[in-house]
C-alpha cells in the first residue's frame, strides 16, 4: 500500500482527487470545524509541548500547522514527561467570534482554551472542572443561549467506560455548571462509546461517537428531539470488507453547498493514527451516510481515493526539514515536556542542545529536553550533522521516539568517545536499555547521523473485542528503523541492527523524530550543535 512512497506524503493527487490518508502524521483524536471558507483541526498532543496542534486548510485535503493553542498546562508536574497523560481529545468550536478547544488531561480534569485568532497567541489554560477519567469533552451551543458539555469516561482512572454524560456550562465555557447526567449508555450494543461530538440540525441533537475500540470498532451517531434523550442509534461507517480498520473518532463538516464530509483516524500501529476523511451525506428521514456502502447493508465503507471537497491548484507538504536560519524552531518541533529556556539557543544557523542532567534512570523516556516531531511519511531518511562539545556522562544523537526510544547516540564515558545503538519499549516499568551495538570511536569532534524509516506490509488480525464480526484482516504498517553514521558525510556505514517502533499502550504515541542531549549520569554537562535535520 506504501512501499513505494518515498519521501514525504503527498495526499492531494493533482487531478482533482485526493487519496486516504489526508495525513501521514500523529494527529490523533482530530478534530475540526468550517469557518466560512477556512477549515481548522486540532489533534491530542499527550506530554508533547507545545500542545494542541492547530492545522489549517482550504480543501480539507492539503494542510499546514500553522500554531498550538497550549503551551503549557496548569502543572509543575508536566515539567517532566507524563507519557499516556496530559492533552487527550479536544474538540474545537467557533461561537460568538471566539475559538474554543475544550480538552481532558485525564487525571486532572477538564480543561478550555480560547482565542479570537487561531493562527496567533491563545489564551492561557483554564481548568474547567477538576476530574479524574472525565475524558473526550465537546462543547455545544444551544438555540436558546444555553451551553452544554457532553463527555465520556475512561475505565483506567474512574472504574466505568461505555458511557457518556451531558452537563450544563456556562456560556463563555469556563466552568461547569452540574455533576452531569448521563445521557447514553453505550455497554450492550455500542461498548467502548467514546469521543463524542455534538452537532444540532433539523431539531435534532446528534452524537457522532466512535465504539467498539480502537481497530476493531465502528461509527456510531446517536439523535434525539430532546437534549437529554434518550437517544437511538445507527452505524454508519465501519470497516466493512476493506483493510482500513477502525475508523475512529472524528469530525463532522457541513460545507456551504450542502455536501458534508467527515475526518477520522485510523490506527497505524507504529506510524500512529492518521487522518481520513471520507464522504458524507445526509438522508430525507434525517440519518447520515458516510463513505461508500459496498454492499448494501446501511453501513458505509472508508474511501481510498475521492473527489476533492473543494477545487484547488494548492499543493501542501508537510515542514519537516530544519536549517535553523531563522534562528528560532520551526513549528514541527515539540519538547517531550513544559519547554524551558535552559534546553537550547539557536545562534549562526545552529540549534545547540545543551546537556541536561537525565532523570532518574538515565533514559530518554524521562528527559523533558527530548526535541521531536511527528514522523510524516512511510519511507524516509532523518540526517543530521552534529558537532560535539561534550563532557563526562553526556550523550548526544536522533532517535525514533514516543515514550519508548530507538537511538543512535554518541557517549563521552570518562574521556573515551563511543557509537552507540540503544533501543527501549517502554511499558511504564523501569527497567535498563537494551545496548544493540556499542563501538569505540576516536578523535570525533563532529558527526553525522542517519535514521532509515521503512514501511513493511504486515497482514494482521483482531477478534476477540470485534462484536459484530469474526476475526477479521486488516494492513498493518510495519515502521521498521535503521541507522548509520559517517565521518566525512560522503559515505556512511549502517551501524546496529533494524528494529520496528511499536506503540506502547501506556503512551498511545507513534514514533517521533528526535534530536536530544543530555548527561545521562546526571552531572552538568557540555552540549551539541546540529547543524541541520533533513528528511528525504
Amino acid at each position: 500500500m506504501f512501499e513505494n512512497c518515498k519521501g514525504k506524503w503527498t495526499s492531494d493527487l493533482g487531478n482533482g482527487s485526493y487519496k486516504n490518508p489526508v495525513l501521514f502524521a500523529d494527529y490523533s483524536d482530530p478534530d475540526a470545524i468550517r469557518v466560512g471558507d477556512d477549515f481548522f483541526m486540532t489533534a491530542s498532543s499527550f506530554t508533547y509541548f507545545p500542545g494542541l496542534p492547530i492545522l489549517h486548510s482550504k480543501d480539507l485535503v492539503n494542510w499546514r500547522l500553522v500554531s498550538y493553542a497550549a503551551e503549557r498546562l496548569p502543572f509543575k508536574d508536566y515539567d517532566i514527561p507524563q507519557h499516556g497523560k496530559g492533552v487527550w481529545a479536544p474538540a474545537i468550536r467557533f461561537h460568538d467570534g471566539t475559538f474554543y478547544i475544550t480538552f481532558s488531561a485525564p487525571d486532572e480534569g477538564l480543561f478550555v482554551v480560547k482565542t479570537k485568532d487561531p493562527f496567533g497567541k491563545w489564551d492561557d489554560v483554564i481548568l474547567q472542572k477538576e476530574a479524574k477519567g472525565w475524558i473526550d469533552p465537546c462543547p455545544f451551543w444551544d438555540d436558546d443561549g444555553q451551553a452544554y458539555i457532553v463527555r465520556g469516561v475512561a475505565r483506567s482512572r474512574s472504574g466505568i467506560k461505555s458511557q457518556l454524560f451531558l452537563h450544563k456550562m456556562s456560556p463563555d465555557g469556563t466552568k461547569l455548571l452540574d455533576e452531569g447526567v448521563r445521557i447514553y449508555d453505550g455497554r450492550v450494543q455500542n461498548p467502548t462509546i467514546e469521543g463524542p461530538k455534538m452537532y444540532k440540525r433539523n431539531g435534532y441533537y446528534y452524537i457522532f461517537s466512535p465504539a467498539g475500540g480502537v481497530k476493531p470498532g465502528w461509527q456510531v451517531v446517536l439523535r434525539s428531539k430532546n437534549i437529554y434523550g434518550p437517544y437511538e442509534h445507527k452505524i454508519v461507517l465501519h470497516q466493512g470488507e476493506t483493510l482500513i480498520n477502525g475508523p475512529h473518532q472524528g469530525a463532522l463538516i457541513d460545507m456551504e453547498n450542502g455536501e458534508s464530509w467527515f475526518l477520522h483516524f485510523r490506527d497505524c500501529d507504529g506510524y500512529g493514527r492518521m487522518t481520513y476523511l471520507e464522504p458524507a451525506r445526509w438522508t430525507e428521514d434525517n440519518w447520515i451516510e458516510m463513505g461508500i456502502d459496498v454492499d448494501g447493508d446501511g453501513i458505509g465503507e472508508p474511501v481510498e481515493t475521492y473527489k476533492k471537497p473543494v477545487a484547488g491548484d494548492e499543493i501542501l507538504t508537510p515542514v519537516t526539514s530544519d536549517d535553523f536560519k531563522d534562528n528560532k524552531l520551526g513549528l514541527q518541533w515539540q519538547w517531550q515536556a513544559h519547554a524551558d529556556k535552559a534546553f537550547y539557543e539557536i545562534n549562526n544557523e545552529t540549534l545547540r542542545l545543551f546537556s541536561v542532567p537525565a532523570k532518574g534512570e538515565g533514559l530518554l523516556t524521562d528527559a523533558p529536553n527530548l526535541l521531536s516531531q511527528l514522523m510524516q511519511a512511510p519511507n524516509f531518511t532523518m540526517d543530521t550533522k552534529v558537532s560535539l562539545s561534550l563532557k563526562d556522562g553526556d550523550a548526544a544523537g536522533i532517535c525514533i521516539t514516543g515514550g519508548s526510544f530507538f537511538a543512535i547516540r554518541v557517549e563521552n564515558n570518562g574521556g573515551s568517545l563511543s557509537l552507540v545503538q540503544a533501543n527501549y519499549f517502554y511499558d511504564g516499568n523501569k527497567k535498563p536499555e537494551d545496548i544493540a551495538e556499542r563501538k569505540e570511536i576516536e578523535n570525533v569532534s563532529e558527526i553525522y547521523l542517519r535514521i532509515t524509516m521503512t514501511y513493511k506490509y504486515k497482514k494482521m488480525f483482531f477478534g476477540l473485542k470485534d462484536f459484530y464480526n469474526p476475526p477479521k484482516e486488516y494492513s498493518g504498517l510495519g515502521a521498521f528503523i535503521s541507522f548509520s553514521y559517517s565521518t566525512d558525510g560522503k559515505y556512511f556505514e549502517q551501524f546496529g541492527s533494524e528494529v520496528e517502533y511499536k506503540v506502547s499502550k501506556k503512551s498511545w504515541v507513534g514514533g517521533r523524530c528526535g534530536l536530544f542531549c543530555m548527561n545521562r549520569a546526571g552531572k552538568e554537562g557540555g552540549y551539541a550543535d546540529f547543524d541541520y535535520v533533513r528528511f528525504g
